[in-house]
């Protein structure tokens, strides 16, 4: 589970002609309770791969919802909702862009709409509003990046992302929160769990 780096972030490999990756962290689908439910899933993910993790606040701010986050959380398309954005680096490198999407009709006007981190977490910042997790659905996609993405992940030409979504919903169905992480593709390792006895060889 450790992470993987490069002395030289311009080493080509071999014949491709391709750059080394210059950082690759792991990212496990689904997440554990306990990863999940701590301080920042990425800082305890990248911490425990021997990765010195970092985070900066990009925005928070309310804005047009898109249409897979708008099905997310049970809105029109172009609905306004509240969006938390932040950047995830690994040393000094940026990995990932994560934005929290919440209903502005159950969120609009709490702490969650401060522009710094919730603390504690921001579990218990959704949790202190009287919601109770009940399930959640991920989706994966691969793609070419947008001009922000490809900007603020510092892309190169060529490289694509995977977008990972996730919808959480609470104890009463209510779509509570979508987080949207825009992942750098070169510098990432998913690794998805079978859940015990549900599966045969």
């Amino acid at each position: 589970m450790g992470s993987q780096e490069t002395a030289d972030p311009s080493r080509e490999s071999g014949a491709t002609g391709h750059r080394t990756p210059r950082v690759v962290v792991r990212r496990s689908l689904p997440t554990q309770p306990a990863v999940r439910g701590s301080a920042s899933l990425f800082m305890t993910e990248a911490a425990a791969q021997g990765i010195t993790p970092g985070r900066r606040m990009l925005g928070v701010a309310e804005e047009p919802a898109s249409g897979d986050v708008a099905a997310a959380l049970r809105v029109e398309p172009g609905t306004d909702v509240l969006a938390r954005r932040k950047l995830l680096l690994a040393g000094d490198v940026p990995v990932r862009i994560a934005t929290s999407y919440f209903r502005l009709d159950l969120f609009g006007g709490t702490p969650l709409c401060d522009p710094d981190f919730v603390r504690p977490t921001l579990q218990a910042g959704i949790e202190a509003l009287g919601h109770r997790f009940g399930h959640a659905e991920e989706h994966l996609v691969a793609r070419p990046p947008s001009g922000f993405e490809a900007v603020t992940l510092e892309l190169d030409p060529g490289e694509w992302i995977v977008q990972v979504l996730r919808a959480s919903y609470g104890d009463d169905d209510t779509p509570v929160h979508v987080l949207e992480t825009i992942c750098a593709a070169s510098r990432h390792v998913f690794v998805v769990a079978q859940v015990t006895g549900a599966d045969e060889f």
